[in-house]
C-alpha cells in the first residue's frame, strides 16, 4: 500500500519560551521548508516509520538541528539543546 509524503503547512512554538519562538513553513515528503523568527531558512524530510508515526527531521544554513515525531497532525520536536518543540501540521 502506498502513502501519500507527509506534510501540508507546518506550525511549531518553543515550549516554554516566553518569546513564543516560532518556526512555520511548508512542504511534503524530502522538500519541506521551514522559517524561524528570524528568518533562518530550515529544510527538512519526513519519513514514515513502521508504527504509523512519522519522524521528522531539520537543518538550517549554520548546520543545527532539530527533529522528531508526529502522530496525525500533532508533532513534537527538540532541537540540540532539548528545548522542545510542539506544533501541527494543517
Amino acid at each position: 500500500m502506498h502513502t501519500p509524503d507527509p506534510g501540508g503547512f507546518f506550525s511549531f512554538e518553543h515550549e516554554g519560551s516566553e518569546s513564543k519562538d516560532r518556526l512555520s513553513g511548508f512542504g511534503f515528503g524530502d522538500d519541506i521548508r521551514l522559517r524561524d523568527e528570524f528568518g533562518n531558512t530550515w529544510r527538512g524530510s519526513a519519513e514514515h516509520a513502521a508504527d504509523g508515526t512519522v519522524r521528522y527531521t531539520f537543518r538550517n544554513n549554520r548546520g543545527k538541528t532539530i527533529s522528531g515525531m508526529a502522530e496525525g497532525v500533532c508533532v513534537t520536536l527538540r532541537d540540540e539543546k532539548g528545548k522542545t518543540w510542539r506544533g501541527f501540521i494543517d
